[in-house]
């Protein structure tokens, strides 16, 4: 966790962000929709789900279905043998208090395990106030763990655009909660992403279907780990 929170240190310095980036990141065109989960064959009812968390970014904005980072994370399980089911529970649009809102429906779902949240760009664009957004994020944490249910926490940067104190403010958040809750911790997830034009769509704002690529890949390498522990624990018990 150290380690994380080091690292958001860097990248605040180098501020990676232009106002133009992360101001708008996740906001779209409110055509909100349900999460539905993934089109995959039938595994049966006792298979474990990870619900995919989050805003457009998530719900594969501008892209296709199998384009999105869900879809594509749904591939990469089913490779490395991880037997999961996806559901993509983006909402374009979506702020945090949206997502609390509708977070226990989520939840609800049959055999959830992991939540991979990601949110709070929308608060940021519409000057939340980040005690308000920490508010949020902290609760549906915090339903999720009541839930038994493991979160890899998303951060994400804040634009030059904004004040340096709630600059700071906003960055450091995402690894204080994450280290307040003992959650897994993805410092950037659009890490190798954002000001690439090459990986973006046309508004210079949501990846397009390469950047969705590296994003599941940075979303991928802190779940792995984490469905490698489940994986072992479950040896463990059968063993007993």
């Amino acid at each position: 966790m150290r380690k994380n929170i080091a690292l958001v240190i860097v990248l605040l310095g180098l501020s990676l962000l232009s106002s133009c980036t992360l101001s708008g990141a996740a906001e779209a065109p409110e055509h909100t929709k349900l999460p539905t989960e993934i089109k995959r064959p039938d595994k049966g009812a006792e298979t474990p789900k990870i619900i995919a968390f989050g805003d457009s970014l998530t719900a594969g904005f501008g892209l296709s279905e199998k384009e999105s980072y869900p879809y594509l994370l749904q591939q990469m399980l089913e490779k490395d043998g991880f037997r999961y089911e996806v559901v993509n529970a983006g909402v374009s649009g979506d702020t945090t208090l949206a997502g609390l809102e509708r977070v226990d429906w989520v939840l609800g779902q049959d055999n959830v395990k992991v939540m991979i949240l990601e949110l709070g760009a929308n608060d940021l664009m519409r000057g939340v106030p980040v005690e308000t957004i920490r508010e949020n994020l902290d609760k549906i944490i915090t339903k999720a763990k009541a839930k038994n249910v493991e979160v890899l926490f998303c951060g994400m940067l804040a634009p030059q655009n904004v004040s340096p104190k709630y600059q700071k403010a906003f960055v450091y958040m995402f690894p204080a909660l994450a280290t307040k809750h003992d959650v897994r911790f993805l410092p950037f997830l659009l890490e190798g992403v954002a000001l690439e034009k090459e990986l973006n769509q046309a508004d210079g704002i949501h990846p397009n279907a390469k950047g969705a690529k590296i994003m599941t890949d940075n979303v991928y390498k802190e779940l792995k780990p984490m469905l490698e522990a489940r994986r072992d624990s479950a040896k463990k018990k059968e063993s007993l």
